[in-house]
């Protein structure tokens, strides 16, 4: 199977300002999954694999954003 790419806009301007809208809608929906994923009880260990990427980086990116909520302090399950 070969990947192909949609039909690019004319105008790169609004190419890159797609690339830009997509961009914050992914990380909305990874900032709310992870609330989601928090409040529902998972370890920062279990987001990362599900995020493909590792523990650190998860908590280092939502962890303070998320420290007034108290869902930060969501400990690892040992």
């Amino acid at each position: 199977m070969t990947d192909t790419l949609p039909d690019l806009p004319a105008d790169p301007a609004d190419g890159l300002a797609a690339v830009v809208a997509l961009r914050r809608l992914a990380d909305r929906l990874e900032d709310a999954g992870v609330e989601r994923a928090l409040a529902d009880g998972w370890t920062w260990e279990q987001m990362s694999e599900a995020l493909g990427v590792t523990r650190q980086a998860v908590h280092k990116k939502h962890a303070k954003r998320l420290a007034g909520s108290g869902l930060a302090a969501t400990r690892r399950k040992r």
